[in-house]
């Protein structure tokens, strides 16, 4: 799970470079969202993997 967690958080960090860049005007707020969608997923899912051990 947290595998899929840091490949898609990579998928939108590269998206959100190419979206805040102004390369694609449209495409920036949607990788923004994606990016912090992400973001607090990935922070989840690191607290419940620290909670298991």
């Amino acid at each position: 799970m947290v595998r899929y967690i840091i490949i898609f958080l990579v998928v939108a960090l590269v998206a959100a470079l190419f979206g805040f860049g102004g390369i694609a005007g449209a495409a920036a707020g949607i990788a923004q969202i994606i990016f912090y969608i992400f973001l607090v997923l990935l922070v989840i899912s690191a607290i419940s993997h620290l909670v298991r051990r």
